[in-house]
């Protein structure tokens, strides 16, 4: 759904003047402001070189360019950017009366940067119905579930067949994953998209994109040319008919499973929303004994509403011990009309034997085959062929190294060998995004995958 803004009136005319009237003009206006700022800096240098303090043109002219950058990025000046624009000036004024002439020139130069603050998004809970019927309908895209985590906004296209999750903060609108919906109707999803992320002034990064919708994006993403793809890892999907565990290449997994078994464990998978209400209670339990939270953070990859019966269609696979006490548990998101799973993250308590994940998820196949299920997605793998490699060069060592630092956040190691269990790395993912704003795009992600969550009803 798009967010309403109100038109400052103004600023209409001169923005329709500097964005309507073709590319040239708008370079020429943008190019006007600058010269300006550049000659009142200039006025003022003079002026001080002179003895008389006029440092507040220097204070303008930084505006000015804050102002110019806005207009070029085109983003939206509405009614709340002029009313604190309008305090940062009176607060420098007050500043410049009370001889206080550095909070002026702070507050005066920093006026123009909060008039042209970009705008974000907010979180659209309302429309997961809607959401939740076009993931049911996507198929072969395993991060397909994750588009109904209750944080995201929502793009849809007119008949709404198709939508893009997203969420935009400092600037960039961070798309999760692929489009949901009707495949047909992506090219014209994705060009729409990005023309409604330009009017509000909002550079791109797509997070998660598969190889063939990665060319999409930089074909017919128009107004945000210039997308760099750049691989991130691999899905991991069980293809359920095709699943054995035979060979040496299964060895690890078989012993995994074996070693449980030994232990006097088993499962069961149920509806997420036919929990008995003790029973929920308990697997609550097991994910407070680790004092994380109950899924308060993630963005791309995870699903809030833990163990609640919001989401549709969750699957939950929990063991038992010998005792028939419960041990861990797994949840799934479904989609692929029904035929496609999507594992969520996996709780198990600290004592529980050693191969429990192993288990619940061979016998999750076992489940799938007598279900009509057809693909079991893990998880995303991130550079698995950073930690396959034995050998590594100079650079490669310096990037595994660096990737290493981040294990108390992500264990990307430690999840890499237990996904190497199950031999079923599949295509690539990409972030796409432009150079030039790998920094304040590596903020936005990082931001919204670790900084706590609202609860959203």
């Amino acid at each position: 759904m798009r967010e309403e803004r109100v038109p400052n009136p103004t600023l209409t005319a001169y923005r329709e003047t500097a964005f309507s009237a073709g590319p040239s003009t708008r370079v020429g206006l943008i190019g006007a402001l600058i010269l300006a700022s550049l000659v009142l800096a200039w006025a003022a240098e003079r002026a001080r070189s002179e003895g008389n303090d006029h440092g507040w043109f220097v204070a303008v002219s930084i505006a000015g360019l804050f102002v110019a950058r806005g207009l070029y990025l085109r983003r939206p000046i509405t009614l709340p950017h002029l009313t604190f624009a309008a305090m940062v000036l009176v607060i420098a004024n007050f500043g410049y009366r009370a001889e206080h002439p550095v909070l002026g020139f702070v507050f005066l130069a920093a006026s123009g940067a909060v008039l042209m603050l970009p705008q974000g998004s907010k979180p659209e809970p309302e429309e997961l119905p809607r959401v939740a019927e076009l993931v049911r309908r996507t198929e072969i895209d395993p991060l397909a579930p994750f588009a109904l985590h209750s944080s995201k906004t929502y793009f849809f296209n007119a008949d709404g067949s198709a939508a893009i999750a997203y969420r935009a903060r400092l600037g960039i609108a961070v798309v999760s994953g692929d489009p949901i919906g009707d495949s047909s109707r992506f090219p014209q999803l994705i060009t729409d998209f990005s023309a409604f992320a330009g009017e509000h002034g909002w550079r791109l990064a797509i997070l998660g994109a598969n190889p063939a919708l990665a060319q999409l994006w930089q074909h017919r993403a128009i107004d945000h040319r210039g997308l760099r793809a750049i691989p991130i890892g691999r899905d991991v999907v069980i293809e359920v008919d095709d699943f054995d565990m035979v060979g040496r290449k299964f060895r690890n997994l078989r012993q995994a499973v074996s070693r449980t078994k030994n232990f006097g464990v088993t499962t069961e998978i149920v509806p997420e929303v036919a929990l008995p209400e003790p029973t929920r209670e308990t697997l609550l339990g097991i994910v407070d004994e680790w004092g994380h939270g109950r899924q308060t953070r993630g963005f791309s990859m995870i699903l809030d509403h833990l163990l609640d019966g919001r989401h549709p269609g969750m699957l939950v696979v929990m063991a038992r011990d010998a005792d028939g006490r419960i041990v861990g548990f797994q949840r799934y998101g479904v989609s692929g009309n029904g035929k496609e799973l999507s594992l969520d993250v996996p709780w198990r308590r600290r004592d529980a034997p050693n191969g429990l994940d192993e288990r619940m998820i061979v016998d999750l196949v076992d489940y799938a085959r007598d279900n009509g299920i057809k693909r079991i997605s893990l998880a995303f793998a991130a550079f698995p062929e950073l930690f396959a490699e034995k050998e590594r060069s100079r650079t490669l060592q310096v990037v595994y190294v660096a990737v290493r630092l981040g294990d108390p956040l992500i264990r990307l190691e430690s999840l890499y060998r237990f996904l190497r269990k199950f031999n079923s790395f599949g295509p690539q993912r990409f972030v796409l995004i432009r150079w030039r704003e790998v920094l304040i795009a590596a903020l936005a992600l990082l931001t919204l995958e670790f900084v706590p969550h609202r609860h959203q009803n």
